[in-house]
């Protein structure tokens, strides 16, 4: 047996018997040895492979930009990154801004924007949509990232990321769903404009938040990945195979209020597959893009 069939059969195995990804897992622990991260290394491998948890947080700072890639510089700046940390948090108790009963997700939104200059005078003023964004992607973001500080700066990070690198084709993220939708199954859109439903579909929870409050965290990291290391493109795939999955339960609605309704609360448990399925119609479609949006 050749070395390449030994390797294919190992990778055959170990997915049968649940170790699906212990040789990309190795890959990656490989990468991460280096003194100098490579980037671009990493950008690829996070879309191609799903990021082990325990490696994630890591990845996610170094390809936000919140870690150098010189591994001699992350524990000082890190440290450099908790007392910016402590700083801000105690400025906002100081003005009674917030409070040990604040929830953690809105004190990571006044952080924000108080380093933006954009603090409100007081919490009761009416939150921006801009705002509401940012809290849904904290509260998804807190249950991924254990560490208060490292949520902070993740959430901070990938939000700029959104509103920077993504500004102009978020959205153009709708057109692109339609464009991919009818590729996939041209009767399922022809009902949805039927209905009236294509402009009244929920895109500010798919795209602007990213499915922050549509998908549980488990299966939403999976798609995060993808966005952090410079595609926010697989988010279209991910609304599309919402549709084709749900296709049955859609063509049975027939008005653009219920099919809405029903797309902005589906049905949790079968979210590992639409991500799967997703990511599948991504690689199919666009192949493996770096640093595409």
């Amino acid at each position: 047996m050749t070395e390449d069939s030994q390797r294919n059969f190992r990778s055959v195995y170990y997915e049968k018997v649940g170790f699906r990804g212990v040789e990309e897992k190795k890959s990656l622990e490989i990468l991460l040895k280096d003194d100098r991260l490579d980037i671009e290394k990493l950008c690829t491998f996070s879309q191609r492979f799903p990021l082990p948890s325990m490696y994630r947080a890591l990845v996610w700072k170094v390809l936000l930009g919140i870690l150098p890639p010189h591994h001699e510089s992350h524990v000082q700046v890190m440290t450099y990154r908790k007392e910016q940390y402590s700083d801000v948090l105690h400025a906002l108790k100081v003005i009674r801004f917030v409070s040990d009963a604040t929830p953690q997700s809105e004190v990571y939104l006044y952080m924000h924007r108080l380093e933006s200059g954009k603090l409100p005078r007081s919490p009761s003023f009416p939150l921006e949509p801009e705002d509401e964004v940012f809290l849904a992607i904290a509260k998804a973001m807190e249950e991924m990232v254990e560490d208060s500080v490292d949520c902070y700066w993740i959430t901070r990070c990938f939000v700029n990321q959104l509103n920077s690198k993504y500004r102009d084709t978020l959205p153009q993220l709708p057109k692109a769903f339609e464009q991919y939708l009818n590729l996939e199954d041209s009767r399922l859109l022809s009902h949805l404009k039927a209905c009236c439903a294509v402009s009244t579909l929920p895109y500010e929870l798919w795209f602007k938040k990213c499915f922050a409050g549509c998908l549980p965290e488990s299966s939403l990291q999976r798609i995060w990945d993808k966005v952090v290391s410079g595609s926010c493109k697989i988010l279209v795939f991910v609304a599309v195979e919402i549709l084709l999955t749900f296709k049955i339960k859609v063509m049975a609605l027939n008005s653009a209020e219920k099919i809405t309704k029903f797309l902005e609360n589906i049905p949790q448990d079968s979210s590992d597959a639409i991500v799967s399925k997703a990511i599948d119609l991504w690689h199919k479609h666009c192949g493996t893009p770096v640093h595409s949006a």
